[in-house]
């Protein structure tokens, strides 16, 4: 075969749950260019009878190492709980799979750059992440806007992205949720970790966190379900990240403060722009008392200090994972960019066990000199206290 559209990746989707078994159902719909589904691996023999009712022909394993020995896949995808990220990641790099790893790209740091070593250390093969909100227009086109330069630099950002609500009877349904052991935190392993790439993806990578936790706030679980952390960008630039799993109305809210100009996106959907008319230093240096008499009495024409646009975006639910699965696709067959290179998935690894890291110690924990055998020895201490679960190095 010669030609792109002749050729396809055929993906390997290793566990077949909700997020793996949506995978498949696209693959074998036919609505991924350039992919088919090679085959599907599960420990579960009911998902594996359930891969063989719904997808006939499609080779099935009880294990992953039988499927990347098997010669039926090119790629895989790891729709498995997060400690097994990593360790599947390197298994199929090392027989010179491609690897799509689902978000978190870990839960413990050291994990993480093990796997990232690795990668690097196989360039010939494609490494890459599943950060599909990076396919978001509202956060592309951001992104773009705030990569110009055009407002100038970072002062402050917060995002309260608590739309994430889960009754109890979520984290019933199966033993290792939320727990230390099993899946490695609450909220920002399972639920805001897209968030918490956008984030530092958009705002830049923090250098220091300090975080007050929850842990078993208002849910019958040992993990966070409530986060309130302030983070530094350094050169004076802060910033606010909020997120909960109790919050039955739910907000989603983006600000982020520039010298001039601000954006705020409500929902991830409604987009106001401000831009002023010069940087705000020099709008303050440049008014009199006079100025600000009128200002105070409402009587300044507030086009002479900024100017609004507000933009509204369609949800793109559905579309964004398509879009990843393409784009990985494509890399592999063409070299095409990769949305998110699979070494980026640190980033938010960092982020958030940091922040699981002060609320523990109670203290401010460097972001760029991580402290990550501390963190393992936690996290570690609290695995051994659930007794449910291997403890990790």
């Amino acid at each position: 075969m010669t030609e792109t559209q002749d050729r396809t990746v055929r993906l390997g989707i290793i566990g077949l749950g909700a997020q793996g078994g949506m995978y498949a159902g696209l693959l074998q719909e036919g609505k991924v260019a350039g992919m088919s589904l090679g085959a599907v691996a599960d420990i579960d023999p009911a998902k594996r009878e359930l891969a063989a009712e719904k997808h006939p022909g499609v080779p099935v394993y009880e294990d992953y190492e039988a499927m990347l020995d098997s010669g039926d896949v090119d790629a895989i995808v790891t729709t498995v709980p997060h400690f097994l990220h990593a360790e599947i990641t390197i298994a199929a790099i090392g027989k010179g799979i491609h690897a799509l790893t689902e978000k978190p790209a870990g839960v413990y740091t050291k994990q993480v750059e093990e796997m990232n070593a690795f990668a690097a250390a196989h360039p010939e093969t494609t490494f890459a992440i599943m950060f599909n909100q990076r396919t978001n227009p509202v956060y592309t086109d951001l992104k773009a806007l705030i990569d110009s330069g055009e407002l100038g630099k970072l002062r402050h950002t917060s995002w309260i992205i608590t739309t994430w609500w889960r009754p109890q009877a979520y984290y019933d349904q199966s033993a290792w949720r939320a727990t230390w052991g099993g899946e490695g935190g609450g909220v920002l392993v399972n639920q805001a970790p897209h968030q918490l790439d956008l984030w530092q993806w958009l705002a830049g990578t923090p250098k220091k966190v300090f975080a007050k936790l929850a842990f078993g706030f208002q849910r019958d679980i040992a993990t966070e379900d409530e986060v309130n952390a302030v983070v530094d960008f350094g050169d004076g630039a802060t910033g606010h990240f909020m997120t909960s799993t109790n919050d039955i109305i739910g907000t989603d809210r983006l600000e982020m403060l520039f010298d001039a100009g601000k954006i705020v996106v409500e929902g991830s959907k409604k987009v106001t722009i401000t831009r002023l008319t010069k940087d705000e230093r020099s709008l303050s240096d440049g008014m009199s008392a006079e100025d600000v008499g009128r200002l105070f009495r409402g009587m300044i024409d507030t086009s002479e200090l900024f100017t609004t646009e507000e933009k509204d975006y369609e949800s793109q639910w559905g579309h964004q994972h398509v879009a990843v699965l393409e784009n990985f696709a494509a890399h592999v067959l063409d070299g095409t960019p990769l949305i998110a290179d699979g070494a980026e998935g640190i980033n938010g690894v960092r982020l958030a066990s940091g922040m699981q890291l002060s609320a523990w110690t109670g203290r401010e924990i460097d972001l760029v000199d991580y402290p990550a055998e501390e963190y393992l020895a936690e996290l570690n201490a609290r695995i051994e206290a659930e007794g449910q679960f291997p403890t990790r190095s």
